[in-house]
């Protein structure tokens, strides 16, 4: 879905497809023909952006095989789809039935993340449709925070110094202009907007830059406008935004909030939880942790690293982030020039939803993304952006 900003230039505006696992080309093809071109339809769109998350094995067999890369690129116009921006974070497993950790791994001082990354900036400089010359990748910020010393800091910032200069020259090859963001993450090296401002000035190279989710945002307790404020003083580029809402429990000492909250205690992702207390952010590694005993202090509201749908917060007394989503995006592109011209909606959770809550057929899971972008496209409107055709 593409929007006109009031000075002119175009904002994009995708679901990402992690929501909808798959290892291999074959199942990125059944992806667009079993879920992206239906939310289409649903959304009476000729046109609709995804965010691809392609997996080792698909990004190696579609930089290795030009004939599957131009198949890839068919099969998505034919369906009505287009892609400006990749999700890089997971490598592989992410449909596993436990992902946790695994999903840090490998990480920016291993050498499979750069060339993984690499693979992906070379299909998506092919993917691009013909009047777009910019495109976007987001990755995981470095690290998990136990796996990095000194010495993997610098092998990561050699290998993403290296990812700049091949990206150079790869505009300078094809004509397109691709950039990667580092996504901050609770219990990263890279937590939180702050976190990444010292490495990115470091390597200050405008091709790598920021991307900023709404929900990681909300559950480190950032205030919006005081975290996209700093970045754009050190001007570090914001490479693209994914729309995502944590889970938010106001009172988390009550036993009926710890109740619901358990409810949202899976064993296939990290939910990572936090509070915020006057002597800091306090926080687990994940929300079972926090739920036994008194791992964390709960006398303040907890959020937890839940990417909750956006059009339906949970039923009380939990909540969702949404306000953090809208206080952002009205930052983001509110403004007289956007900060960023990319957009992701990323709920990729729905099946971890509590079981009464999850859908139970691809047409309720068509149905709920596309009732996500409806949510997302009205308040981008509501910001004077107007959707084009």
């Amino acid at each position: 879905m593409r929007f006109r900003h009031p000075d002119g230039s175009t904002v994009h505006l995708a679901y990402c497809t992690n929501v909808h696992p798959a290892e291999t080309l074959d199942g990125v093809l059944a992806q667009l023909r079993d879920h992206c071109e239906p939310v289409r339809r649903r959304l009476g769109r000729d046109r609709l952006g995804i965010g691809l998350w392609l997996a080792r094995d698909a990004a190696h067999a579609l930089v290795t095989d030009p004939s599957a890369l131009r198949a890839l690129r068919t099969e998505l116009e034919h369906r009505g789809l287009e892609v400006v921006t990749l999700n890089g974070f997971p490598y592989e497993g992410f449909g596993a039935e436990e992902v946790k950790y695994r999903v840090y791994q490998p990480d920016w001082a291993d050498p499979e993340r750069l060339a993984h990354t690499t693979d992906l900036a070379r299909v998506l400089a092919q993917l691009l449709p013909d009047d777009v010359t910019e495109g976007s990748i987001s990755t995981l910020p470095l690290a998990w925070r136990t796996a990095h010393d000194q010495e993997r800091a610098t092998a990561a910032h050699t290998a993403l110094t290296t990812l700049a200069e091949r990206l150079d020259a790869l505009h300078e090859l094809t004509g397109r202009s691709l950039r990667i963001g580092l996504e901050p993450e609770p219990g990263c090296t890279v937590e939180t907007t702050r976190d990444a401002l010292a490495p990115l000035t470091a390597i200050g190279h405008d091709r790598i830059g920021i991307c900023v989710d709404t929900c990681h945002l909300a559950t480190s307790f950032e205030d919006p406008h005081t975290a996209l404020d700093a970045l754009a003083q050190a001007r570090v580029p914001i490479v693209k935004s994914q729309l995502s809402a944590a889970l938010h429990a106001e009172h988390p000492h009550l036993p009926e909030v710890r109740a619901a909250l358990a409810a949202f205690d899976e064993p296939r992702f990290l939910h990572q939880t936090r509070t915020l207390t006057a002597a800091g952010l306090r926080g687990t590694d994940d929300l079972g942790e926090a739920l036994a005993g008194d791992a964390l202090p709960d006398a303040s509201p907890w959020r937890a690293h839940f990417h909750v749908p956006l059009h339906a917060a949970p039923a009380a007394p939990l909540t969702s982030t949404l306000p953090v989503l809208r206080a952002a995006l009205t930052r983001l592109v509110g403004g007289p020039h956007p900060l960023t011209h990319h957009l992701e909606v990323e709920t990729y959770t729905w099946q971890a939803l509590p079981p009464e809550l999850r859908p139970r057929a691809r047409a309720q899971l068509a149905d709920g993304i596309a009732a996500e972008l409806t949510l997302a496209r009205d308040l981008l409107t509501e910001l004077g952006l107007k959707e084009l055709p």
